[in-house]
């Protein structure tokens, strides 16, 4: 059992985690009890430690936390022990010690293990499952949901094996049949099942289930095969949109806001369709090498795209009403299906698969639609990799219920490129600290989880090497805690302290296919993996980021920072109706009905930051967060424009876009 300066040592590196939580321990509280319930069950874990007795100095800039004390040591470890043994459906048994610290203050650590496989999950007896059961996802205690459940039971009744009511043969799509027997036949010519006429084929991939002694279809045989009639009509938000957003914001010019195309059908075809149609759409060019007559492609490789979007179809969770989405910036693509993943985010990659659909990916398997199980994700990077392409990053949003694969557009460096890596040659960065230069370049920021992303590395390794970064004034420190982001600072427009010019790369295009691809390995350390293109077209560069149009502060000088929010210059701005809406609030608390009206009606007029929220409300931003912002965004009622970087410096709120017409 570590101690509490070790303990506390580590909180100061790397905060709270998903090992560690502190808090201030007055009591045994409701929250401490979930801390013990997602420790208990998180699997691969091995438990996690709770310092009470112990807070964080909100007034300084790094994390740093010190011992405040508990009241009566006895007192909180005999209830902590007590609701511990209570509470649960089984009864936990933490280790427990009453540490003084160097101020001559006590603080009490529990470690609490992970409960062994058969006795999962540990859940609140008054509640049950799974709504009483909760898992530590970072360094928050998330409840659990239905998908949560198959993580810890291995059970034959997954939802794909369930039948879909007012379902029968005449709802299966014969050409999805086909299809298959095609796919399957280009596999294995002598497989079994092709010997099988329609419904003995069918029932064989668990496509059919006798009930009343009717046959009806079960999930897998609607999804697989059914018509598109019977999909819409029983599964209406089974379907895929593809979104093409101009610019590499979400949302970034209202006036042009995208484009969509909804796919609908059996997943047979649908995968191939919307394989055919992204692809399609991507910037294609090619490079032909000195001394070579065979010209080389540069883009995207094609089985990557493949396995991204056949991992989204057969990994998603058809519990939840929401299609999937193919998202196609400028500058990269996001497929975001509905459903975390049910394999931790450390292990994407390794080899081993964990499907809550075990049916569909069984047949997409079969009919080498999708890699051997569990190596998808491995081949996509080889891949990227292979293709000197930043490695695909992924974000598994337990809260959100959502799985993320980001696929970076890019080109390969030329000259200048490298050049200005070198600028940085006396700040002695290593390889994963450039790559994140790059990134940093392209979308204006980045955050722990997506430097270990293009990485590979740990937690205290991306933020000892950020923190190194921003000393030497390369990046600058947003947010607090787990809302940490960095963007670029003085030193990263000029790295030598000179002014006088701009940067190559703000003053001018540059034209990314004007030469072959330069190698990394001696001008810069083996950097292996090129930045992603900075827009849409193939040949050239137009314009640089909007983020990098100008410096916004100079070497040597204090960072400027955005101007106060002008309430009287946002009012006159907006239509008369939503300013008497505003005046109606006044200073005083108003019911949370007109509240969240009147910041929908805000949102719909357009994106709204929470700095300027809370200028129109006059409401603090941690008040709106905790009350109106964070409900109403895990509600569906309001999204974010950058979705897939929640602490963005440019994030704003929006209505979706079905709602948006309604309240304007």
């Amino acid at each position: 059992m570590e101690s509490s300066e070790e303990l506390i040592e580590l909180l100061n590196e790397i905060d709270e985690c998903s090992y560690i939580e502190a808090k201030k321990g007055s009591k045994i509280d409701r929250s401490i009890m979930e801390t013990i319930c997602a420790f208990s069950n998180e699997p691969r874990l091995g438990g996690g430690y709770l310092l009470l007795g112990v807070e964080r100095d909100e007034s300084k800039f790094d994390p740093f936390y010190f011992v405040t004390g508990i009241a009566n040591s006895d007192k909180l470890q005999l209830d902590l022990s007590t609701q511990c043994a209570s509470l649960f459906n089984i009864s936990v048994r933490p280790e427990i010690k009453i540490e003084q610290a160097a101020n001559g203050k006590n603080c009490l650590i529990a470690f609490i293990p992970e409960l062994p496989e058969g006795q999962k999950p540990l859940f609140f007896k008054n509640q049950g499952l799974p709504s009483g059961a909760f898992r530590r996802i970072g360094s928050s205690d998330q409840r659990c949901t239905e998908d949560d459940l198959y993580v810890f039971y291995n059970q034959n009744d997954s939802l794909d094996s369930s039948i879909v009511k007012d379902t029968s043969l005449a709802d299966i799509d014969e050409h999805a049949l086909t299809l298959y027997r095609k796919f399957r036949e280009n596999i294995n010519p002598l497989a079994e099942e092709l010997t099988y006429d329609d419904y003995e084929l069918l029932k064989s991939l668990g496509c059919i289930k006798t009930k009343n002694e009717l046959p009806s279809l079960t999930y897998t045989g609607l999804l697989v095969f059914g018509k598109k009639q019977a999909l819409r009509r029983l599964l209406p938000m089974v379907r895929v949109d593809y979104i093409r957003v101009p610019g590499k914001e979400w949302v970034a010019d209202p006036e042009n806001r995208f484009t969509n195309i909804d796919m609908r059908g059996s997943l047979m075809e649908l995968v191939q369709r919307a394989f055919n149609i992204v692809s399609d759409d991507l910037p294609k060019g090619f490079l032909l090498p000195d001394n070579s007559l065979q010209a080389q492609s540069v883009g995207l490789p094609a089985k990557v795209l493949r396995e991204a979007l056949v991992n989204a179809f057969i990994h998603r969770s058809y519990r939840e009403h929401q299609p999937i989405q193919i998202i196609r910036y400028s500058n990269r693509i996001e497929i975001k299906n509905p459903g975390f993943s049910l394999k931790h985010e450390d292990e994407l990659g390794e080899p081993g698969s964990k499907s809550r659909n075990p049916l569909i990916s069984a047949i997409f398997h079969e009919t080498n639609l999708a890699e051997t199980k569990g190596t998808g994700i491995r081949t996509m990077r080889k891949l990227m990799d292979r293709a000197k392409m930043v490695p695909p990053t992924f974000e598994s949003n337990h809260a959100a219920n959502q799985f993320t694969i980001r696929l970076l557009l890019h080109h390969f460096l030329n000259e200048e490129d490298i050049d200005w890596l070198k600028t940085f040659h006396q700040f002695e960065l290593n390889d994963a600290q450039k790559r994140a230069l790059i990134f940093i370049r392209e979308t204006g920021a980045i955050d722990n989880p997506t430097y270990r992303q293009l990485n590979g590395c740990d937690s205290l390794s991306a933020s000892s090497e950020l923190r190194n970064m921003r000393y030497d004034a390369i990046l600058m420190q947003k947010g607090k805690g787990r809302a940490t982001y960095y963007i670029p600072d003085s030193a990263f427009y000029f790295p030598h302290g000179k002014h006088n010019t701009l940067p190559y790369f703000l003053s001018a295009p540059v034209n990314r296919l004007s030469a072959p691809p330069y190698s990394l390995s001696a001008p810069v350390n083996r950097l292996s993996a090129p930045p992603y293109s900075l827009s849409a077209p193939v040949n050239q560069l137009s314009a640089p980021p909007y983020f990098l149009s100008a410096p916004t502060h100079l070497h040597n000088a204090a960072p400027t920072f955005p101007e106060k929010i002008d309430k009287v210059e946002l009012l006159s701005k907006m239509p008369k109706k939503l300013q008497q809406k505003i005046a109606q609030l006044g200073k005083r608390a108003s019911k949370k009905e007109i509240m969240e009206e009147v910041i929908l009606l805000l949102c719909a007029w357009k994106p709204q930051k929470i700095s300027e929220l809370s200028a129109l409300l006059e409401r603090t931003d941690k008040y709106l967060l905790r009350e109106f912002i964070g409900p109403m965004r895990r509600g569906g009622g309001i999204n974010y424009t950058i979705p897939e970087m929640p602490n963005h410096p440019h994030q704003a709120y929006e209505i979706p876009k079905k709602k948006s017409k309604n309240h304007l």
